[in-house]
């Protein structure tokens, strides 16, 4: 099987129930909980109508404009399953459009993710299943191939190994590794508590506001 062409076999993915727990969080607390040295890059945006995306990964390395093998991730994939692609960031040619789109909601997939472009974006725009994508433009893809299925991808030093959770909400995406998912939920939903304590003291008026004044101190700002 040579490297570079080929299709593997998922061995093992997220299970559903940490799937939905996780998709109850905001990304941003999720990011804070894994030292916020986990994203997919600021270029990877969503491009649908909104809501959160969260699914084990299916991942896919393709050729730059070429879909040949996202198009066999869409055949293989199941239902709730994220097809993430690194398409090496180009945006000359689109890797998925409207039609693409249409059989994904049909299969029931979780969304999809493409270091790459899409077309057909107005489409895209005006329905909630989960597009993230680096741009947009009218040229359309190859269908050449090579590629590969079910191997480690990497965005911006982001890795998304097959069968991680991929998330994403507006304000971006990340992937948590399947062995540290339990932990990163749980400190998670820790902060998530937090944070909504905070804001309640805030609203009524009692957010306790010396630390801004005590870091400056220990930073040495003058003028306190």
């Amino acid at each position: 099987m040579p490297t570079g062409f080929r299709i593997l076999k998922r061995e093992r993915a997220i299970s559903p129930e940490l799937v939905a727990a996780f998709a109850a969080l905001p990304v941003a607390n999720i990011s804070d909980c894994m030292s916020r040295m986990t994203a997919g890059g600021p270029r990877l945006r969503p491009m649908h109508k909104g809501g959160v995306m969260a699914g084990p990964a299916f991942t896919v390395k393709s050729r730059p404009g070429d879909n040949l093998m996202v198009h066999k991730a869409i055949d293989l994939a199941a239902a709730g399953d994220v097809i993430v692609v690194d398409a090496g960031g180009d945006l000359t040619n689109a890797i998925i459009g409207e039609l693409m789109l249409a059989q994904m909601v049909k299969k029931r997939l979780g969304g999809i993710v493409i270091n790459g472009a899409i077309r057909d974006s107005a489409a895209i725009a005006g329905q909630p299943f989960p597009v993230y994508a680096a741009g947009i433009t009218h040229r359309g893809p190859y269908k050449d191939g090579p590629g590969e299925i079910n191997v480690p991808v990497a965005f911006d030093g982001m890795i998304v190994a097959p069968g991680d959770l991929i998330i994403g909400d507006e304000d971006g995406l990340l992937a948590v590794a399947i062995d540290e998912a339990e932990a990163v939920l749980a400190a998670t939903r820790a902060k998530h508590a937090a944070e909504e304590k905070q804001m309640a003291a805030i609203e009524a008026g009692t957010s306790d506001r010396s630390w801004v004044d005590a870091s400056l101190k220990r930073l040495g700002c003058e003028g306190l």
